[in-house]
């Protein structure tokens, strides 16, 4: 099974030898991803968004979760100075970004998106929705962490070493 391409052992390793550039570049795409996903949908109330539906509860560790896996999987981007002339593998990006999006779908308003508005109504948009939306962040959740740790397996199975 060692030739899988996930292997949450491989991602302890890679996250084990992370240095503090990764680290960094993880906190840093954590709180970019919390303010591009969260303020646009007003889960962090600004000035600029506005909800005609109220924040539900879930919605706070929604964010949380899709930051925090975001900002892993942004980090698995980062390479050392010395090797950025070694190619990485880039297996999981599509699964990333999907669930990036999806989150945004999931934690935002109701019947403020445009698109479902149009589809479903108002009517629709909080019947039909509104309920699909926990089912959204879960699923936006699972991409994200499959796309970390199918990133993460892949750096601990190739790690990149210095060139001589």
């Amino acid at each position: 099974m060692s030739s899988s391409r996930r292997s949450w052992r491989r991602a302890g390793e890679a996250l084990r030898g992370w240095r503090s550039r990764q680290w960094t570049v993880a906190g840093a795409g954590a709180l970019a991803t919390a303010i591009l996903v969260g303020a646009p949908t007003d889960v962090l109330p600004n000035p600029l968004f506005g909800r005609s539906v109220p924040v539900q509860w879930w919605n706070y560790p929604a964010l949380a979760v899709t930051a925090a896996l975001a900002g892993i999987v942004l980090s698995t981007y980062v390479r050392e100075p010395s090797s950025a002339s070694e190619p990485r593998a880039a297996d999981g990006g599509r699964l990333g970004a999907i669930g990036g999006v999806l989150s945004f779908f999931a934690v935002g308003c109701p019947v403020c998106n445009k698109l479902v508005l149009l589809l479903l109504g108002a009517s629709g948009a909080l019947s039909y929705w509104a309920p699909l939306q926990p089912l959204l962040a879960v699923l936006s959740a699972a991409l994200l962490a499959e796309a970390a740790l199918r990133r993460l397996s892949s750096q601990a199975a190739c790690p990149v070493t210095a060139s001589a």
